[in-house]
């Protein structure tokens, strides 16, 4: 299925229907009056949070949505109907925008949650309402009013408990794969992951929590590089975050160098995501180059205050120690919403301090 997290659409209310001119003719009753009825409601549009939908697909191809309009009002007093109203299903995580001003109109994160976005206009009154004791026979009515419109823009933001950040081909697909059941592409070149994956991890018996891999980070994302910043937003809800670091022959440069540019991107796209708790990843130490450099590479990040895990994904080393650490941190941050690791911005990531 197409990963898509950007829609625009135009969406209209349904018209409130025409009053009705008509006037009772029956035999043997000669001053009938009026008997115009009103006009139908125009349909309403709601947005519905569905939790078995994880993309904007529906909409990438049909960009104009529209309730039905109110039936008109008819003679004998009979009222139009009303127009059926319109309900578009949006996965959870989906932000609405007004796409002319750029304002936030809702943020829709919970499952079943129901949201009435444009009102149908009211019908009109027929020639019947118009009647009194000085006007007998009205031939005045009203058309319906106009349904509400807007053009919105939809922007999907995934909820996840866990966020795996780090460079391309650092592994975290193929950590994804092992602890839960999702299974994205793992290939050895960069981008394999060209949309992110939610995976959910069982830990401490009957939990779970969600685990959003996110694809490959360059220098420069936060300005459009690589896959820019189309993915960027999708971090800005977890609650944590796996940092992994590839200390194999396959990245370029310094490991620890990569780590904080990792990290300088996520101050640029959002100063509040450094606030997260960040555990450090050292993935494929099944490789005997990568092992002989994990242990003195743990225990710099940790002098650093941050916590530092050592894993292979491709054999399972570590992964229940991690997945451990990570349910646990979960609780403490769900008990009590300030606890957690008091990592703050280190000294050398401080950009005040250069």
């Amino acid at each position: 299925m197409k990963f898509v997290d950007q829609v625009k659409i135009e969406v209209k209310a349904g018209d409130g229907g025409r009053g009705c001119l008509s006037f009772r003719r029956e035999k043997f009753i000669p001053r009938g009056g009026p008997d115009g009825g009103d006009g139908g409601k125009g349909g309403d549009v709601f947005f519905i949070v569905d939790s078995a939908l994880s993309t904007l697909l529906d909409y990438r191809y049909m960009h104009h949505y529209k309730a039905k309009n109110g039936a008109p009002g008819l003679g004998k007093n009979m009222h139009g109907k009303n127009g059926e109203s319109l309900e578009l299903r949006v996965p959870p995580g989906t932000q609405i925008f007004d796409d002319e001003t750029g304002e936030l109109v809702a943020d829709l994160t919970e499952a079943g949650e129901r949201l009435l976005l444009l009102a149908g206009g009211q019908g009109g009154r027929g020639n019947a309402r118009f009647a009194t004791s000085t006007n007998r026979a009205p031939r005045h009515t009203q058309p319906g009013v106009p349904g509400e419109a807007r053009s919105l823009r939809l922007e999907l933001k995934l909820l996840a408990d866990v966020g795996l950040v780090g460079l391309p081909n650092a592994g975290k697909s193929t950590l994804i794969s092992s602890i839960s059941a999702a299974k994205p592409k793992v290939a050895d070149y960069p981008f394999t992951t060209l949309v992110p994956n939610l995976g959910v991890v069982p830990y401490g018996g009957h939990k779970t929590m969600v685990v959003a891999d996110i694809p490959g980070l360059i220098a420069g994302a936060s300005e459009g590089q690589g896959l820019g910043t189309r993915f960027l937003r999708h971090v800005e809800r977890t609650d944590l975050f796996l940092h992994l670091v590839d200390l194999s022959f396959i990245q370029e440069g310094d490991p620890f160098d990569n780590f904080q540019v990792l990290n300088n991107e996520l101050r640029q796209h959002d100063q509040a995501l450094l606030d997260k708790p960040q555990l450090v990843v050292l993935s494929k130490i099944d490789i005997p180059e990568v092992r002989e450099q994990a242990q003195a590479m743990k225990e710099h990040f940790e002098s650093l205050g941050y916590p530092s895990f050592l894993i292979s994904a491709v054999t399972g080393e570590g992964l229940k120690e991690l997945v451990h650490a990570v349910g646990a941190e979960l609780d403490r941050r769900r008990q009590k919403p300030t606890a957690g690791f008091d990592l703050g911005v280190p000294p050398h990531l401080d950009s005040e301090k250069g």
